[in-house]
């Protein structure tokens, strides 16, 4: 996971980074530092975020490849 990718599962979820860092189980600071890019992802972090929202790595994946098209200037279900 890269910071584009959690945010663009936290706005799927219609959620704030605050409510984010809430379910996710983790500081509001961390999850805006992320999204900056000011701070990598760590495995702990993937972890708590795949079990917060029952994500497996399948599921994932495909949001990766979503983000990608999307960042590529794709629609993300052509």
């Amino acid at each position: 996971m890269d910071s584009q990718i959690i945010r663009f599962i936290r706005e799927s979820y219609s959620m704030t980074q605050r409510d984010f860092a809430k379910l996710v189980n983790c500081s509001y600071s961390l999850i805006a530092l992320v999204e900056l890019g000011k701070r990598n992802v760590t495995k702990n972090l993937e972890k708590k975020i795949a079990e917060a929202l029952d994500l497996d790595q399948k599921q994932i994946e495909s949001i990766s490849l979503i983000v990608k098209e999307m960042g590529n200037g794709l629609p993300p279900f052509m």
